[in-house]
């Protein structure tokens, strides 16, 4: 996408994205707290801290309570309750793999559902209902600051963020905002600024949150911005939430005083994040996106993913093919608002970041079976993850694995040689010693 991208929707280009784009396979590494991986650990923190990163934020929502493959809105539109198959053949059981209640993604207890709260209380409640599937517990926070911070010097605080988790447009925007005045508060409170980075490792949906923040922090004066504050500052004044009105108002003054951040850039790093918005490679520092991915293509194309009907829908429930969640919900899928004023709201957002929509417009954009978006790095790995358990709680068809503890060493490495420049020999070295 291009600089100043105003929140235009990505390309979703099928052609080969040349050097951007590498594909691995997730190799051994030593065990989990051991000897050997305390001390890789140590160095890649050390070679993090180096590049002037001042912190590390763990970004994501929860895979429960949620509509995660976005089928409400497909529903909404007629794809589901008409059995909306078009003729193609194996469409309307993948359709109903993906319905929430049916997909084997158990409810939460009492059925709790988006928004959630980031606080300590939700955090220790996700822990002990989720795990470590699609989510950054308290647990994976303190071990990687530990083992990060484990040579001294300067610290690197490491933090996590749980995103609102409402998946639809508005969900999404009024979550931009609240991360990016909780980051300004953290830079303020930290004294983190010009020259200094903070790095986001943004799981799932919340990498669509990190897209929406990267259009924001555009140096130029879009006009996309203050369409979206102003959508965001109605909804809030609707919705009695003074809080977030002042947010708006904060940042809206801090962008225009070039301000934001005290200076300081943001690196991201996307965890299975399908590929919907544009990202503004001018509002941030570096980008890379991890996918969990199987090559099953025998076109040679190993930067898609395989979207063929019926197989898909035998392949899915064992993660086969890698993360089917981000492959798709993508554009035209999405959750849909309780309230009216959320609604409105919701539209008005989506008329601005992704205009077209509809069945037809969902099967397109699965279809295309892009992996890889048009700005950043991309990282194609297999997680092997596809142990052949019918179990979704195992993988939750492949989108669980990136905040597995056992995948911590691994993600580390490869995000500090792709981002930081680390020399390969080495860190090869100190990731595979028993």
């Amino acid at each position: 996408m291009p600089v100043e991208n105003n929140f235009q929707h990505d390309e979703l280009s099928r052609k080969n994205p040349g050097d951007r784009v590498s594909v691995i396979e997730m190799t051994p590494v030593a065990k989990a707290e051991s000897p050997a991986w305390y001390e890789a650990m140590a160095h890649w923190g050390g070679m993090v801290v180096e590049a002037g990163v001042r912190a590390i934020v763990f970004l994501h929502g929860s895979l429960h309570g949620t509509d995660v493959f976005g089928t409400q809105r497909l529903d909404e539109a007629g794809g589901l309750k008409r059995g909306y198959s078009r003729g193609i053949s194996g469409l309307d059981a993948l359709l109903s793999l993906m319905r929430e209640g049916e997909n084997g993604i158990p409810a939460l207890p009492e059925n709790r559902r988006p928004p959630f709260v980031n606080d300590e209380a939700t955090q220790a409640w996700l822990d002990t209902e989720v795990g470590d599937a699609g989510n950054f517990t308290n647990d994976y926070v303190a071990l990687a600051r530990r083992a990060l911070n484990r040579k001294g010097g300067r610290p690197l605080h490491c933090s996590r963020w749980v995103w609102r988790s409402e998946h639809h447009h508005l969900g999404r925007a009024v979550a931009a905002v609240e991360l990016l005045d909780s980051l300004q508060s953290f830079c303020e409170r930290h004294h983190i600024g010009s020259g200094d980075r903070i790095l986001i490792q943004a799981h799932g949906q919340g990498g669509l949150v990190l897209a929406l923040v990267s259009n924001l922090l555009c140096p130029s004066s879009i006009t996309g911005r203050p369409r979206l504050f102003g959508i965001v500052a109605d909804y809030a004044v609707r919705s009695q939430r003074p809080q977030l009105a002042t947010m708006v108002e904060r940042l809206t003054r801090l962008l225009d005083r070039g301000a934001v951040l005290n200076g300081a850039l943001l690196d991201v790093v996307t965890l299975g994040t399908p590929v919907r918005y544009g990202w503004d490679p001018s509002g941030i520092g570096k980008l890379l996106h991890i996918v969990n991915h199987r090559h099953l293509r025998t076109d040679g194309k190993r930067w898609l993913a395989k979207m063929e009907l019926p197989q898909i829908t035998i392949e899915m429930p064992i993660a086969w093919g890698g993360d089917y969640v981000q492959e798709l919900a993508v554009a035209g899928s999405d959750a849909v608002p309780i309230t009216e004023e959320a609604k409105e709201a919701n539209r008005a957002v989506w008329e601005l970041v992704e205009p077209y929509d509809g069945f037809e417009r969902w099967l397109e954009c699965a279809r295309r079976a892009v992996r890889c978006p048009s700005e950043g790095l991309c990282l194609l790995v297999d997680y092997k993850d596809c142990t052949g358990s019918p179990n979704v709680r195992d993988h939750y068809y492949g989108h669980a694995v990136y905040t597995r503890r056992e995948a911590m060493l691994f993600n580390t490495a490869e995000i500090v040689r792709r981002l930081y420049g680390a020399p390969a020999e080495l860190g090869a070295s100190l990731a595979e010693r028993p």
